[in-house]
């Protein structure tokens, strides 16, 4: 971890705009909640947990101390405008996953950020020695489907009825993966 510490904070430049990435910590929780009611109710519809919650940002955080969540932040200004989270396995036969998540406000989408908050997440995977990123998502979510086949995730899974919004409507889960270990170091940052 202390190597990956120091890689953060940073400014990263897209588009004519300056945004400043760091490592999530416990004084980012509010930070965290504001984003999170920021984003659409069609974002928030595919989550698995509800993170407008407070206890459940609490857990990330939790989770960001003892090492089993890592999430880098992107704040444009004072405003958190993107997240990108990866969740380590507990099991040890999936060890060496890890599942990626990414969220980006509305208004800072088409500027490359999600893409590069997951080189970031993919090279932080590499650090602690993962070798293998998943990411889920409702067949609906086509954006974040396209953003994670540009990255060069495949499709693994599609499985039927899996997902159930807070309406009660099932949906489709796709489950795609990318395998870290291909990476050079220093690529995509």
């Amino acid at each position: 971890m202390n190597d990956m510490a120091t890689q953060y904070p940073r400014t990263v430049r897209l588009k004519n705009q300056s945004f400043q990435f760091s490592l999530l910590r416990q004084e980012d929780r509010d930070d965290v909640l504001a984003f999170a009611r920021a984003l659409p109710e069609e974002d928030l519809r595919f989550l698995r947990v509800d993170m407008t919650d407070p206890k459940i940002v609490d857990n990330w955080v939790e989770g960001a101390a003892a090492g089993t969540r890592l999430a880098v932040l992107a704040h444009l200004g004072d405003r958190l405008v993107g997240y990108g989270s990866l969740n380590r396995r507990e099991s040890s036969w999936m060890r060496h996953l890890g599942e990626i998540r990414i969220m980006v406000l509305p208004e800072v989408r088409q500027v490359g950020l999600g893409g590069q908050l997951a080189h970031d997440v993919f090279h932080l995977a590499q650090q602690i020695g993962l070798t293998k990123i998943v990411a889920q998502m409702a067949r609906e979510q086509r954006g974040a489907r396209q953003m994670f086949q540009n990255l060069g995730f495949s499709v693994e899974a599609l499985l039927a009825d899996w997902v159930i919004d807070p309406n009660d409507a099932t949906h489709d889960l796709i489950l795609m993966s990318y395998d870290v270990t291909g990476l050079e170091a220093g690529a995509g940052a």
